[in-house]
């Protein structure tokens, strides 16, 4: 067994969404997933895995200060 196990509602509260969202990733299989009898679950560390995945690093300026003026 690897770490707790989080439902759908869990997720999305982690998330900050609906709980459609986590259920539509798990349908476009987006997420990992473990299915119990009709209950579905989701690792943490697979959600942490998707936000690692999904995170937009900043990107640095350079040369902020050698802008052209026209």
């Amino acid at each position: 067994m690897a770490g707790r196990y989080l439902t759908v509602a869990q997720v999305a509260e982690c998330l900050g969404t609906t709980e459609r969202f986590p259920r539509r990733l798990i349908a476009e299989r987006r997420i990992t997933f473990v299915k119990v009898g009709r209950h579905v679950r989701i690792p943490e560390s697979a959600l942490g895995a998707f936000i690692d995945a999904n995170t937009v690093r900043p990107v640095r300026q350079r040369g902020a200060m050698l802008r052209r003026v026209a």
